[in-house]
């Protein structure tokens, strides 16, 4: 690897006056030297006159109960996943984190809690939001926050032409009071709310939303539309409405689309630049938006992304992108698995996996700030792979050149020239590719303002002035299945708070006190349908190990309304969202009425239901009853109260993990157990 810019010797001493004059014609003919290219070399002028947009930072988006398991880890790991995440000068260093506004409903790997289920009640310790937000703001008390809704509870919704909407005064009521929450409570100054996740926008109620917002005196600012390609007019529709509307101009601050791109190319319209709004990927992946989500290795998501993040700007005209999702903290089985910038979804065994995706971030924002301004005329292509982007700090005292080769079979050198009010004494070069991990490479020193550097193929590459650049050294232990047995009675889970390790995916099952005895139950408290964003299957709460095979599941049921209580198990798959339409739990489950009747069913994606036996038993629906199904090779066993239902024979799900689940109404659940089924017969 060639590292030009070494100093030439000076002599000691004052030289003669000929002498003087022959070093600095030396000194010209050099500068002019270093200044041009050599064959083939590549040529970037860094002028800190150059125009450019101003960069926003990068970020991601916690949302659709993707972070829910984090919040489950044990320290010191949870603090060191959320350094790898948030902290400057450690991995990511994200500049932005955008949440979802809970609405008790599904978001796409689970349902994440409102903090106000009507209009007196209000609860700001539900969730893993709030914490989520003020974990990143204690590491990053300059971190972007933004709040979007996907889903909302239903007494903020409207029926509009046959479709439930969120549209809706009180819905933007409901915004700014989230927003002031975050503030009272946590001390949280969000800095930008949405609309509605990838939903077709409605200019009255952003109009009514900015209203809002004003009155309550919030300097919290919109950003619209977060629209996916497909949806509605287009994702940039809303561009072409702002420049026919002054007020609607007034009222969004930045507009942000998700997965900008169509067939490998973006879709920014000249209508979005000529808004003058700031433009944001504001959803993202290196997949582009498509299935399957790829590895956040380096091989395949950390090269990806490297080159998205450049990409974004130099064809989009985006300053800001932020992954969905921060982190993979939710069951492997659910929606689009794989999604996070790092893997943490075991926290029983306190593992986690500091992924490429990370260091490929850290690359920008170790090294550029949101503020910095990005330098056009020395951002572009490489000659053959690759692309670069420079940014430098508002008093010019900073740059910083981001610099990727994905793809690239061979070294190429490029030489650098500074002008426009930018110099420095050191260049500081920093690289990942397959065998370096953002490691700290070389020091450069420019000479007469100029330098060159030779760049390995498929490699990533941050040139910067600034220092403070970090990588972190935590390690987790190793990787532990889901314990089995595996039990709980609820009573260490604080009230109203989501017990461990169980996702609920549809509605919310928090821990009340019991009804009918005494201490902690589980109880699905959702009662009113919320405004949906994507398929409603009936509430359930999942946990467990897809591996499973040979067990029992078991657990206390008591009615507290018409609502049917299911026991479920060998789930091989929780995805909902498949086809557009609602589907619950793909395995076995046993369900039992108040009046006494019961299925014994088998559920499958794009199958019919299968009822493998029912019947009806008679029981007080006033007293607790006990549910419990038990697998064994291929025979499945439901039992009531100790007595058996039925057994039947079936190889549809040979293996998966638990739920509990009800329908919209209330129940409650106790001593939940799932045991090896060889232990379960002995304890009989």
């Amino acid at each position: 690897m060639s590292k030009a810019g070494s100093r030439s010797k000076r002599a000691s001493g004052p030289a003669p006056r000929h002498w003087a004059i022959a070093a600095m014609l030396l000194g010209a003919a050099l500068s002019l030297v270093l200044a041009a290219p050599a064959g083939g070399q590549k040529q970037v002028v860094l002028d800190g006159n150059s125009k450019g947009r101003i960069f926003d930072g990068l970020g991601a988006a916690s949302a659709g109960a993707s972070s829910r398991l984090l919040i489950d880890y044990p320290e010191p790991e949870r603090s060191q996943i959320l350094d790898y995440l948030f902290k400057p000068g450690y991995g990511a260093a994200l500049q932005r984190l955008k949440v979802e506004v809970g609405g008790d409903v599904n978001s796409t790997d689970g349902s994440e809690p409102s903090f106000m289920r009507s209009p007196t009640d209000h609860n700001s310790t539900r969730g893993y939001e709030w914490w989520l937000m003020a974990e990143a703001h204690r590491r990053n008390p300059h971190i972007i926050l933004e709040v979007l809704p996907w889903g909302a509870p239903g007494w903020v919704g409207a029926d509009v032409a046959g479709k439930r909407t969120l549209y809706t005064p009180k819905m933007a009521a409901y915004m700014a009071k989230f927003v002031e929450t975050a503030k009272r409570d946590y001390g949280l100054d969000i800095a930008y709310a949405g609309v509605w996740n990838e939903k077709v926008y409605d200019t009255t109620y952003i109009e009514e939303l900015y209203r809002q917002l004003q009155a309550d005196h919030l300097t919290t600012k919109i950003v619209c539309c977060d629209e996916y390609p497909r949806e509605g007019k287009g994702q940039w529709a809303i561009a072409d409405e702002i420049l026919k509307d002054p007020e609607l101009a007034r009222d969004i601050a930045g507009i942000g689309v998700h997965y900008p791109r169509v067939n490998g190319k973006i879709t920014t319209t000249d209508a979005a630049r000529r808004t003058g709004k700031p433009l944001w990927s504001s959803e993202d992946q290196p997949n582009g938006g498509g299935g399957p989500f790829v590895s956040r290795d380096w091989a395949e998501g950390g090269r990806i992304l490297a080159h998205l993040y450049n990409e974004n700007y130099l064809e989009g005209s985006l300053t800001a992108t932020e992954i969905w999702s921060p982190i993979t903290s939710y069951y492997d089985n659910l929606a689009a698995p794989n999604s996070g910038l790092m893997y943490a979804n075991t926290p029983w065994s306190g593992h986690y996996d500091v992924q490429g995706a990370i260091w490929a971030t850290a690359h920008t924002t170790q090294f550029a700030q949101p503020g910095w301004q990005y330098l056009d005329s020395a951002s572009g292509d490489l000659p053959e792979k690759g692309t670069y982007v420079a940014l430098r700090s508002t008093d010019r005292k900073n740059w910083s050149v981001i610099l990727e080769t994905i793809g690239a079979k061979d070294q190429q050198t490029v030489s650098f020239r500074l002008t426009g009010g930018l110099f420095a004494t050191q260049v500081h070069i920093w690289e990942t590719n397959s065998t370096r991990t953002f490691e700290h490479v070389a020091d450069v020193m420019p000479e007469h303002g100029a330098f060159t550097y030779s760049f390995d193929p498929d490699s990533l590459y941050s040139l910067t002035t600034t220092t403070g650049q970090g990588k972190g050294r935590a390690q987790p232990p190793p990787a532990t299945p889901f314990p089995l047995p595996y039990a709980d009675d609820f009573e260490a889970t604080a009230l109203e708070h989501t017990p461990k390790y169980l996702a609920d995916q549809d509605g919310a099952f928090e821990v009340r006190p019991c009804a009918g005895r005494a201490g902690r139950c589980l109880e699905q408290v959702i009662t009113a349908i919320p405004v949906p964003w994507g398929p409603l299957p009936d509430p359930f709460t999942l946990a467990g190990d897809e591996g499973w095979r040979d067990y029992s599941v078991a657990a206390d049921v008591h009615f507290l309304s018409d609502a049917a209580a299911t026991v479920m198990g060998h789930i091989d798959s929780a995805n909902v969202f498949r086809d557009g339409r609602a589907h619950g739990p793909s395995g076995y489950l046993l369900r039992l009425k108040p009046d006494g009747a019961w299925e014994l069913l088998s559920t499958q994606y794009k199958k019919p239901t299968a009822t493998l036996a029912s019947g009806t038993a008679t029981i007080d629906r006033s007293q607790w009853h006990h549910l419990e199904l038990r697998f064994q090779g291929t025979r499945i066993t439901a039992r009531l109260d100790g007595t058996r239902l039925a057994t039947a024979e079936d190889t549809t799900h040979p293996h998966g993990m638990i739920a509990l689940g009800t329908e919209w109404n209330r129940i409650q659940f106790d001593n939940l157990r799932v045991t090896p089924t060889a232990e379960a017969t002995a304890a009989r």
